[in-house]
């Protein structure tokens, strides 16, 4: 047989040897980029797995004293419900003392955040007691006040009066009176607001009041809530014209 030794063999064995290279070269930098398992590697990543095991400490010598850390909570909550109270009203006061008593016997009572529910609440009641929206007021009110608000409702619709209320707003609201009752907080809250209110009879004819004009009014409310119970909504027990 007859070896054929022409340009064409060697332009093979050329390209043959470059091939060789680029195979050896791409071996190593894989080699470089996967490494060698050494029996070390982490545990594949498992999505399941709980979270807490991911996060302990690195450290074993850690130990947590049981309660410290919620003895030293209730103890800044004390603190900071005396200083909520004392500066809503004088130390010394008689409703400093009242909101106290209060306060002792729920730690969690916050007299601001009190303050900014009942005029929310005030708002609410009012705009719905000229409404006739009952379904709005019954969860807001006592049974008694509620009776007498729905009463006046009656009346009125019953006359075929309506009457068209814009509520401005609230100048100023503040605690005026509290007391810890067989486990009932009662607090009695001063509002002074604005409102636009006509009354109309059947003919639209404006009888009460006047859609232009902007009057001050000033109720005194008194809320109610059991302190031994788990929800945290007060109901207006009382109220009053100032």
């Amino acid at each position: 047989m007859v070896e054929w030794k022409g340009p064409m063999s060697e332009f093979l064995d050329i390209y043959s040897l470059i091939f060789l290279v680029l195979a050896i070269a791409i071996l190593f930098r894989l080699r470089s980029v996967l490494g060698r398992r050494t029996g070390n590697e982490r545990q594949p990543f498992d999505p399941y797995s709980s979270r807490d095991r991911d996060e302990a400490p690195e450290s074993d010598n850690v130990i947590t004293l049981p309660g410290a850390d919620r003895r030293d909570e209730e103890e800044e909550d004390e603190d900071e419900g005396d200083r909520r109270v004392d500066r809503l009203a004088p130390a010394g006061s008689a409703l400093n003392t009242a909101l106290k008593t209060v306060l002792s016997a729920d730690r969690s009572f916050n007299p601001a955040e009190f303050v900014n529910g009942a005029k929310s609440a005030y708002e609410m009641i009012v705009t719905a007691f000229a409404q006739g929206d009952r379904k709005t007021l019954k969860p807001l009110l006592s049974d008694d006040v509620y009776d007498g608000f729905v009463s006046a409702i009656d009346e009125r619709e019953a006359r075929g009066e309506m009457v068209d209320s814009t509520f401005v707003g609230i100048q100023k609201a503040e605690i005026v009176e509290a007391a810890l009752k067989d486990k009932m907080s009662h607090l009695t809250v001063r509002f002074q607001s604005e409102l636009i209110s006509a009354t109309r009879n059947k003919a639209g004819e404006v009888i009460d009041g006047d859609p232009n004009k902007v009057v001050d009014v000033v109720d005194i409310w008194t809320f109610a809530r059991d302190v031994t119970s788990r929800n945290p909504n007060w109901k207006l027990i009382a109220t009053e014209s100032g």
